[in-house]
């Protein structure tokens, strides 16, 4: 598969992803958690969507800081305004698996409408770069 497919083929999965969100935006029995998980998820996709497509490597990894840094650091212009989608790393893991400890503060809770347009802002980034 060239990297033009498998860039393709990550903003195709991130697509699944906003599918749901668009689904259950405003189900209120659908937690914060999963809602910022699925935000988490196609933020990250479309983020190794670029990385691909730029023909730039990557750790394995779900924080979305460490891929706006690779792809910062290897020339390629991130959107002002993208970095808002480091709140969307927690989402990835702690909220989802790790078990909650009486003591911790609850997450606040998540402004839906805003994460899903900063996952709409990503795509537009995403999509200007893979499509060309």
């Amino acid at each position: 598969m060239s990297q033009r497919e498998r860039a393709l083929a990550l903003l195709a999965r991130a697509g699944e992803d906003e599918a749901l969100l668009d689904a259950v935006l405003g189900i209120a029995t659908v937690s914060d958690s999963v809602f910022g998980f699925h935000c988490q998820q196609a933020a990250e996709k479309l983020l190794k969507a670029v990385l691909v497509h730029a023909g730039v490597a990557y750790r394995r990894t779900h924080d979305i800081a460490e891929l706006l840094d690779v792809a910062s650091d290897s020339g390629i212009e991130v959107a002002l305004g993208l970095d808002a989608a480091t709140r969307l790393t927690p989402y990835a893991v702690e909220q989802r698996y790790e078990p909650l400890d009486l003591e911790d503060e609850p997450a606040p809770p998540l402004d839906r409408t805003a994460a899903r347009e900063l996952v709409a802002l990503l795509r537009s980034w995403a999509e200007a770069r893979v499509k060309r």
